[in-house]
């Protein structure tokens, strides 16, 4: 059992609220030295990367627990980029919607009001839920703030502030602009082939657009491409069907084995590659290269991932959408 001061601040004078954390299964618990009850407590959903499927589906999983069926009371915006986005008439309008269902769409949240409203959230870099009591002090960067009847909140923190908030009215379509899940039935090698067919800029860049896959981030993609033994640096249209296949087995199998580790006492699964530039590789004990591609780093082994003669570094024309 290890010992932090509230939200990873230095702890102050003694009679400071001090939690302890703990690991319960695959959530992290806080405990106050008193032994207050649970109601009394706060959870914090700890930001340690950059949020990818995996990581937005727990916290969707967490969310979905926490405010399903319950009613809304009131919520804050605090930050000023998000009060641009929602007016204050808009804000008062949610006072006593009720909670249908929570969602993930790639890397999106989408809170479903009983009266077909949605509340469309976007992390972004760091983004973060923070649970608990209306009673309790806000966490440092909250950026907006949801009060349920009851007594229980729900924070939006983000040290960073890039975190988007919007609420869309009903029978209203989302017009996300993604492409088909990891997981979705509907995505072959024949569909990829055909999405990456006029893309002339390399396979890890390609990956990268929300329009081609949803979901996935720096990382993923990383550990996909060296897990299906395909060079990051090669033009996404000339992929053959056999390596298309490789790649689909490859992102169904590391997004199956991450664990969502910004919401667990182990954080994510193994990686591979990503982050172990000069350390041997996994598989054949080659040292880790890194390059950038459009303003992010790719980790790739030189042996394992040959480079082909169509090969290019940086070949992106703007950067992908997140």
């Amino acid at each position: 059992m290890q010992q932090h001061s509230s939200y990873g601040r230095r702890a102050g004078p003694a009679n400071r609220l001090v939690r302890l954390r703990l690991s319960v299964g695959s959530h992290r618990v806080k405990f106050t030295p008193s032994g207050k009850s649970r109601q009394q407590q706060q959870r914090q959903l700890p930001s340690t990367r950059v949020p990818e499927l995996p990581e937005v589906e727990r916290a969707v999983g967490l969310l979905r627990d926490a405010i399903e069926g319950e009613t809304l009371e009131r919520v804050e915006v605090l930050h000023a980029a998000l009060k641009r986005r929602l007016p204050r008439g808009v804000l008062r309008a949610l006072s006593g919607a009720r909670v249908r269902t929570v969602q993930r769409r790639g890397k999106h949240q989408l809170i479903h009001l009983e009266d077909g409203r949605v509340i469309h959230v976007h992390f972004r870099m760091n983004g973060d839920w923070v649970i608990g009591r209306s009673s309790e002090t806000l966490p440092r960067f909250a950026r907006a703030v949801f009060h349920f009847a009851g007594g229980k909140r729900v924070v939006l923190e983000d040290s960073r502030a890039l975190s988007t908030l919007d609420v869309h009215a009903p029978d209203v379509p989302l017009e996300l602009d993604l492409g088909p899940e990891p997981f979705d039935p509907a995505l072959t090698a024949t569909t990829l082939r055909a999405s990456l067919l006029r893309r002339r800029i390399p396979i890890k860049v390609a990956l990268l657009d929300q329009r081609v896959v949803a979901g996935l981030g720096n990382i993923y993609v990383s550990e996909s491409l060296w897990r299906a033994k395909i060079d990051p640096r090669e033009t996404a249209a000339s992929l053959d069907p056999t390596q298309l296949r490789r790649l689909l087995v490859a992102i169904r199998a590391v997004i199956k084995r991450a664990t969502g580790g910004r919401y667990t006492q182990t954080h994510a699964a193994r990686l591979d590659v990503y982050d172990r530039e000069g350390k041997p590789c996994r598989r054949c004990g080659m040292a880790i290269d890194r390059v950038v591609q459009s303003g992010r780093s790719t980790y790739y082994c030189p042996r394992c991932q040959s480079v082909p003669r169509s090969a290019s570094t940086n070949r992106a024309p703007r950067r992908p959408r997140s």
